[in-house]
């Protein structure tokens, strides 16, 4: 039996990472993976597909073109689901490649196949074809991300009725589609086949989408869904689904408020459960949560003290940035690397939704719920320069929080295009709890989007001396 000081279980965005540092500083590293693409799903079916494809919505419906330069722009072609899916695919192949590629050049050694524990440090192989094989793991990392959860009442097929997996796979454009759920992936997919000009419902069994978001943020993006013809049925849920055998024929949605929607395809985006059912937990002495997550302690430990667990498989936050980082971190905690010691706790989201969403901090919420003193700054794209020269038309804006005494900069929350990008000066800023008067002191390159910061910063000036908000002029339209 061969032994490794390392087995890392999975190649997404934590197990690639924290097989490649270990195998950097020379120890011996196995990587099992059961898919026949690197990458998991950060690579192969969340992260960058998604994000790709609403670059290719933007590019093919002209939705930040139309009309900058006084014409009504159009492309010289409806673009097919094959155009559509074209960059997606590309994009994933050769970030795929660049995976395997890495591990190799880190001398990890790959196992294809699919893992499962003999005992705590034993890992069973199965391969889809020949002799399964047995390896030893001086350390062990679960890094075998997440999938989408299948409720009993949903007839999923891969066709016409998707989890946010299989809609990645689509072979035509529907007519028309119903997303059930509004957290950050329903959001994302509907914005995105909306700007393709497909019509979409949105059902969520609250009152408001993005719960985690500043409210005056998720409010705006209502707002400009709604204006794009996106339906959002609040406050229901769905009862039962009828997909005729005919697929001329519409899928027949029951809500539970007795109305019932007919649509073309169904997305069901509504959660996803830990990977965790084919590694046979329980041999290891592991125990999973009704999610099927793994639980850690600070340093990613699982009860067992020689397994760790990072990524999606353990839950929040579930992002690819933050699950990177988590990868890394272990590899110190495990061999004593001597460089990243911890996860910051202060980290942005990214939400690419059209348009985008991004914050770091705290939210107006939080702030009240923490009874913190605090006041208000706020920008909007259309008084940039930056924004008009590039064309931006959306309704974005800035919105900062500080601590009214100190003006130490609390939260930062931005909806508006490249708002992902522009949110790293925001993180520095509450990291190291900056006030606005350091905002107001640096230059800027000029013309440039960081001119949100500086507006909205002697906005809080404005708001300290009782001077009247500017989105006050935006929400009470």
């Amino acid at each position: 039996m061969d032994r490794y000081e390392l087995i890392v279980i999975g190649s997404g965005p934590a197990g690639e990472k924290a097989a490649v540092k270990a195998g950097y500083f020379g120890y011996s590293v196995a990587l099992i993976e059961k898919e026949k693409k690197y990458g998991g799903a950060g690579v192969q079916t969340g992260t960058i597909p998604s994000k790709t494809l609403k670059e290719s919505a933007l590019y093919f419906s002209g939705v930040y073109e139309k009309g900058i330069y006084g014409l009504d722009y159009k492309f010289s072609h409806r673009a097919n689901v094959d155009d559509f899916m074209y960059r997606k695919n590309l994009v994933s192949k050769e970030l795929g490649q660049e995976v395997g590629e890495n591990l190799l050049r880190h001398n990890v050694e790959v196992f294809r196949g699919s893992a499962s524990f003999v005992d705590p440090h034993i890992i069973e192989i199965q391969k889809k074809a020949g002799t399964d094989i047995l390896i030893y793991g001086k350390k062990i990392l679960i890094a075998t991300g997440s999938y989408p959860f299948h409720p009993v009442n949903i007839p999923f097929d891969g066709k016409r009725v998707h989890d946010s997996d299989s809609i990645l796979e689509i072979e035509r454009f529907p007519n028309s589609i119903l997303v059930l759920g509004a957290g950050v992936i329903g959001c994302e997919y509907a914005t995105i086949y909306s700007a393709m000009g497909i019509k979409v419902h949105m059902v969520n069994n609250k009152n408001e989408i993005l719960g985690f978001a500043d409210h005056e943020i998720s409010a705006s993006l209502i707002s400009q869904m709604m204006k794009k013809d996106i339906s959002i049925h609040f406050n229901v849920s769905v009862e039962s689904l009828i997909v005729p055998e005919d697929e001329d024929k519409s899928i027949k949605v029951k809500l539970t408020d007795g109305q019932v929607l007919k649509v073309d395809m169904f997305l069901f985006a509504a959660g996803r459960n830990g990977n965790t059912r084919p590694l046979k937990c329980k041999n290891a002495g592991l125990e999973v949560t009704d999610r099927e997550a793994l639980k850690v302690n600070e340093q990613f430990q699982t009860s067992i003290p020689h397994i760790y667990s990072v990524g999606d498989v353990i839950g929040f936050p579930a992002l690819a940035s933050t699950s990177m980082d988590q990868g890394r971190m272990v590899v110190e905690h495990m061999f004593h690397a001597g460089d990243l010691q911890s996860v910051s706790n202060i980290f942005p989201y990214g939400i690419y939704t059209i348009p985008e969403i991004s914050m770091v901090g705290l939210t107006e919420q939080q702030t009240k719920d923490k009874k913190i003193n605090y006041c208000l700054g706020f920008s909007r794209y259309k008084d940039v320069s930056r924004a008009r020269i590039v064309g931006i038309q959306d309704e974005g804006f800035m919105k900062i929080i500080i601590e009214r005494e100190s003006r130490i900069i609390l939260g930062v929350h931005i909806i508006g295009k490249l708002a992902s990008e522009i949110i790293h000066y925001g993180l520095t800023l509450v990291q190291d709890k900056k006030t606005i008067g350091d905002v107001i002191s640096t230059v800027f390159n000029y013309p440039t989007l960081h001119d949100l910061y500086k507006y909205a910063s002697y906005d809080c000036l404005g708001d300290l001396a009782g001077h009247k908000l500017k989105i006050q002029e935006l929400v009470t339209k």
